[in-house]
């Protein structure tokens, strides 16, 4: 077993990932990155032959990513896809309300997350990852005309491109940005912090059922790029790489509490009224706990103390989920139409893209370094003297 040591976790800092940085670097080398965005933009589904004309690295990349590993116990990812179904809204709550947070929390985590998706526009990445998981969670995610493994392809790839751009322009401190490590720790914040926030609202979980939520993020961890060997094998291993990677990493930072105020904000806009505006910051506090809403200035309400019975409002509805199965799929259903509600009022009817930035500045509104301030030229002290 694999303990988690600081000097392991340093390794894992210096690794990004091989395949998609190559071929990433092999469409800019040649001058393709446009023409592979235009021609991806219809590759949504799986089984969908390859668009002509697409570059031969970017064939060779899709190819080999195109099926999920061949170690996947699809037993256990019915159990997980049951497992999403029954607790949909309260994953997509928790997700929304601890796991988005949790990223925030990590200095380093939230000043690349501010350096790429720009600091005003936190429903585009919310979005994105609301998208995703959506695709994930389908009963034909892997199969023929899915459309998971397409977007986790284009995903890998947006990712090795700002580690690209990053390096190049030497705008970030260390080796490799959104190294092993850091996507581990992200796996962590979907899975293991996700479970936890249930644990915390009061929702019932069998093992076996928190069990194979985590075994399908491992499998996500390996097509998003994350070395197999590496990844956590079971929860009481991500339990523990979770909080070794929260205590080496986590912290207040500027730009987390200012990624939170525009959380924040957000889901007062998506959230109707004005009278439960105060919730979502209460919600948040409750879920990451009171140090880490401090951090991330997370503003204090008199709703704090009303958010604690969450947990029993959520008994109250298993409880109506156990009266039958017409219970229990009424509640599905309904479970089904507010995160199918909640992702449309985020995308705004719209299918979210992921595609390579050709340029951080152009895509996500980052100033490039050419456009940085530059200082005057030195004054000549001879003109100075006749003037």
């Amino acid at each position: 077993m694999t303990t988690y040591t600081d000097e392991y976790m340093d390794g894992l800092r210096l690794k990004g990932d091989e395949l998609a940085d190559a071929t990433v670097e092999a469409l800019f080398g040649s001058g393709e990155v446009a023409r592979f965005n235009t021609l991806m933009r219809w590759f949504t589904t799986s089984g969908q032959a390859l668009p002509e004309g697409l570059p031969d690295a970017a064939s060779d990349y899709l190819r080999a990513t195109a099926t999920p590993p061949e170690w996947v116990d699809w037993g256990v990812m019915e159990q997980a896809r049951r497992f999403f179904i029954d607790n949909d809204v309260h994953i997509s709550t928790a997700l929304s309300f601890a796991a988005m947070p949790a990223c925030y929390l990590v200095p380093h985590g939230a000043a690349l997350l501010s350096a790429t998706h720009s600091l005003n526009y936190p429903s585009r990445r919310m979005a994105e990852t609301g998208q995703f998981t959506v695709y994930l969670m389908q009963p034909s995610a892997f199969e023929a005309g899915g459309r998971f493994l397409p977007a986790a392809q284009k995903v890998r790839l947006l990712h090795a491109s700002i580690r690209r751009h990053l390096r190049q322009e030497g705008r970030w401190p260390e080796p490799v940005p959104i190294c092993q490590e850091d996507m581990l720790g992200a796996l962590m914040m979907f899975s293991v912090q996700v479970l936890d926030a249930l644990h915390r609202l009061g929702v019932h979980m069998t093992t076996d059922g928190a069990e194979a939520y985590y075994y399908a993020w491992r499998v996500v961890g390996t097509i998003l790029g994350c070395d197999p060997a590496t990844i956590p094998p079971d929860l009481r291993a991500a339990r523990e790489f979770s909080d070794r990677y929260m205590i080496r990493h986590m912290g207040p930072s500027p730009e987390g509490a200012h990624l939170t105020r525009q959380l924040i904000q957000m889901y007062e806009e998506v959230v109707p009224g004005t009278v439960l505006d105060p919730v979502v910051p209460a919600l948040i506090r409750f879920l990451v706990g009171d140090t880490a809403a401090d951090w991330l200035e997370v503003p204090r309400s008199g709703w704090d103390s009303l958010t604690k019975i969450a947990p029993a409002l959520l008994g109250a509805l298993e409880r109506f989920e156990d009266r039958g199965l017409w219970a229990s799929q009424l509640s599905d259903r309904l479970g089904r139409l507010v995160t199918v509600l909640e992702l449309s009022s985020l995308t705004r009817g719209r299918v979210m893209h992921y595609a390579i930035p050709e340029e951080l500045k152009r895509d996500y509104g980052v100033p490039s370094g050419s456009a940085r301030w530059t200082p005057p030229p030195p004054i000549d002290p001879v003109i100075v003297h006749r003037a």
